[in-house]
């Protein structure tokens, strides 16, 4: 499904979390999509993590950058829940993917859904599991059918066999079941302002960088219907803020503010919004 045209260089980005390597973004024309090159194995992705600044798997407030996150993540837990309750007739059994320390799952459970929640990193699980969630390492065991909704909040990314987990995601799901999807957008305007600098493109733990017409394409392909598309209006600031401290190597809150500002101004006539939210519903497999 994925296709061979890969041989488009579009940038170089470096690795400025953990190793400092350089690694290839290269342009698939088919798909509209870019792929991190070349792509760590499976065995090597876990070191790629291994850093206390990587937030998403931490509740820490170390730091202001830290503190922002945390702030930030609060607000965004119930608007989540909000678009998940309006996307469905009613609350039911709820998946996330990838579901980092567990605040959302705990949000969603608070608000009537029968939440449970994969992680694979180990500190974060503990985390999560210590606020008295259900996590499992993987979804391997899980029967078909059966989550109402699966939310993958900037997960799909990172996730290595990108076939065989879209076809995971049909197996899980029931029918007319609701997949939630959140991914960086390299065609917002903070992506082609920030070109090599831009935050989200955080390679080599983003193994993909998506686009609408990709997200569409490829969920097509495997029997998904396309039901709305939202911003996460938030998510252009802390990029932007990230970005400023990859350029300039300081962290220039005021400039900061105001191309996320202008990346979402923008946004509202482009429709190309730093990360969007793709909600997705299962459809018929044709034989």
């Amino acid at each position: 499904m994925l296709s061979n045209n890969h041989t488009t260089l579009y940038l170089k980005c470096k690795d400025y979390l953990v190793s400092g390597e350089v690694f290839d973004l290269l342009y698939d024309a088919e798909l509209d999509m870019l792929l991190t090159h070349p792509k760590p194995s499976k065995e090597e992705l876990g070191k790629y993590y291994e850093s206390e600044d990587y937030i998403s798997h931490t509740d820490s407030k170390r730091t202001f950058l830290d503190k922002i996150y945390q702030y930030v993540k609060g607000i965004n837990l119930s608007g989540k829940v909000r678009l998940i309750n309006t996307s469905t007739m009613a609350a039911g059994n709820l998946l996330d993917i990838g579901c980092g320390t567990g605040d959302f799952l705990a949000f969603a459970n608070k608000r009537g859904w029968s939440a449970i929640g994969t992680e694979p990193n180990e500190k974060a699980r503990n985390i999560a599991k210590k606020k008295g969630l259900e996590i499992i390492e993987d979804t391997k065991n899980l029967a078909s059918g059966q989550f109402d909704v699966i939310t993958m909040w900037h997960v799909l990314e990172h996730v290595p066999d990108l076939e065989d987990y879209m076809s995971e995601l049909y197996r899980l799901l029931s029918e007319e079941g609701v997949l939630v999807i959140a991914v960086p957008n390299f065609k917002s305007f903070d992506a082609k302002y920030y070109k090599q600098f831009w935050a989200a493109y955080d390679v080599p733990r983003h193994l993909w960088h998506f686009s609408k017409n990709s997200i569409i394409t490829l969920f097509g392909k495997n029997n998904f219907n396309l039901l709305k598309i939202k911003p996460l209006l938030f998510d252009s600031f802390y990029i932007a803020l990230l970005s400023e401290r990859h350029k300039t190597a300081k962290m220039n809150y005021v400039k900061a503010f105001f191309v996320g500002f202008y990346s979402n101004l923008k946004a509202v006539i482009t429709k190309e919004y730093s990360s969007q939210i793709y909600i997705l519903q299962k459809g018929t497999k044709m034989n």
